[in-house]
């Protein structure tokens, strides 16, 4: 019935090792291709975090330059309106050095939510990194 040859179970158990020997070779190969993947993700995404920190950096500047100019006006402003008794000049340079300084809070803030630790950080690369990380131990099993 289901007599095999002499041979026949060391050929069968040879071939299941050249198999499993290639499926651990097209794993870890796999593997590789994975991590460098993985790497030039990641090497993408810290050039675009690190490119808005730029910008972040350039709004706090200009925030910066802003609230300068505005503590000018103001200072002009208050020295006029001490000048003068009535709604002249002084009170206009009060307002403009208001609204300079409302925008100068603006961009500090918005560019130092742009540099806050949690903004640089590769969120995606970690997320795609614990999937990854998954599949592996899964295929492994």
């Amino acid at each position: 019935m289901g007599r095999r040859k002499p041979g026949a179970e060391a050929l069968t158990n040879n071939q299941e090792s050249r198999g499993l020997a290639t499926l651990v070779s097209d794993l870890a190969q796999q593997v590789a291709n994975l991590l460098q993947t993985e790497s030039r993700l990641l090497r993408a995404e810290m050039s675009e975090k690190i490119s808005k920190a730029g910008s972040g950096a350039a709004e706090v500047l200009a925030g910066a330059i802003c609230l300068l100019a505005a503590l000018m006006v103001l200072l002009q402003a208050l020295v006029i309106a001490l000048a003068s008794a009535g709604l002249g000049a002084g009170w206009s340079s009060l307002l403009v050095g208001i609204v300079v300084a409302a925008l100068g809070i603006i961009l500090l803030r918005s560019g130092t939510k742009s540099m806050a630790p949690s903004e640089l950080t590769p969120d995606r690369t970690q997320d795609q990194l614990k999937r990854d990380a998954r599949v592996i131990k899964d295929q492994m099993r």
